[in-house]
Formats: C-alpha cells, structure tokens, sequence
C-alpha cells in the first residue's frame, strides 16, 4: 500500500490476534488504485463490469472507450450526449446504457459531486454514490475502498468477506452483519485492509 494510512493499517494488523500472523506471512498487498479525481470514470467502469467475466468486461470497456476518440475517458457530457445507439454497439446492454447515462447526468447535475466527498463520511458518500442507477451499496463501498481510499470500509455484504470472516474466527456459519461488525470492532480504523486480507485468505478456496 503506498498511502500513509495503510502503511499505518499494515503495521496495526500485524499484531492483530486473529489476523496477524497471516498479514505477516503473506506481506504487503498491492491493487490497482483509481486516484480520487477519477470518481467517474471509477463508477463507470464499476457499471461495465457488473456480472460479467473479466475477460469479457475489459473487452467492453475499450470498445466504449473506443467510442470516444482522442480521449483517455470520456467525460460525463460525452456520455450525455453520445446516441444509446452507440453504447449498445459497442456491448453494452441497453440497461447499462442507461444506467451510465443516468450516472452522467447526476455527474453533470451535480447530485453526485466528488468535491464535497473529503467533508463527507462514508455512509454519506454511500448514500450520495446510490442515488444512481445500476449502483448498489456493494458497488459504492467498493468506490470507497478502491477510488477515495477510506480506510474503515467493512462490506458486510460480501460473500467472500463473510466467508474468511468464518475461516478465520472458525464459526459454524457466516456471521451476520451485526457479528462481523463485532467480529472487526478491534480493526477499527483500518477495516479496508483487514477485508482485503479475508479476500487473499479466501483466493483459492471454493
């Protein structure tokens, strides 16, 4: 992690009971990081990507780009304005179509203004994220650990972090939401990289 606050949430897991030894064995994790002023293009790409495979939502991806010409991504007002027509040429079904037309709008409109994000606490930016279409609270905690890089972000929701939550704590069965947010009350402040360590324990495991 390049970010002082998970060089400080690594060096706080290591010592954790549950969770230290397997922080020390494996290291430090690394990710593809989308810097904050990309908060369009983050949840844009979050709507591509949605049930599809990889492979298949990178090919997509590009082709969209693609439609844009001489731009590295295209902006919301370009989203706006290109036919929906086009999106759906380029592999998009017409549901995502619209849910990134309606992303770009609320963008162009100001209901989602990433300037007022760092006044914001997450369940704000949460409930500012979910105003769009296509966009659930799993999607928008996943912006926030990945785009804006809060460090206390526990996506109950997750399977696979219920499951290494179960792994690790050797439960029965899946916690609940209301368990794993006791389960992880002594990783307060450093939740996102804990989480991101119950994905690597759970990588592998069917």
């Amino acid at each position: 992690m390049a970010t002082p606050r998970f060089e400080e949430s690594l060096k706080f897991l290591k010592k954790d009971v549950h969770l230290g030894a397997f922080v020390i064995k494996h290291g430090p994790i690394t990710h593809r990081r989308k810097h904050a002023g990309h908060a369009f293009q983050s949840l844009a790409e979050a709507i591509i990507y949605q049930q599809l495979s990889g492979k298949a939502a990178d090919t997509i991806l590009k082709r969209f780009i693609a439609l844009f010409p001489g731009k590295k991504f295209p902006t919301p007002d370009d989203v706006i304005k290109i036919k929906t027509e086009k999106l759906r040429g380029a592999g998009l079904s017409g549901q995502k179509a619209g849910y990134l037309k309606d992303l770009a709008a609320k963008f162009k409109d100001g209901t989602i203004n990433p300037k007022l994000f760092k006044k914001m606490s997450d369940e704000e930016i949460v409930a500012h994220v979910v105003a769009v279409k296509g966009i659930g609270e799993w999607t928008a905690q996943m912006f926030l650990m990945f785009t804006l890089h809060r460090p206390n972000v526990l996506p109950t929701g997750d399977l696979a972090i219920q499951k290494g939550m179960q792994r690790l704590f050797k439960l029965r069965a899946k916690p609940t939401p209301a368990r794993m947010e006791k389960l992880a009350r002594p990783w307060a402040g450093h939740r996102t990289l804990a989480c991101m360590y119950l994905w690597r324990l759970m990588d592998g495991v069917k």
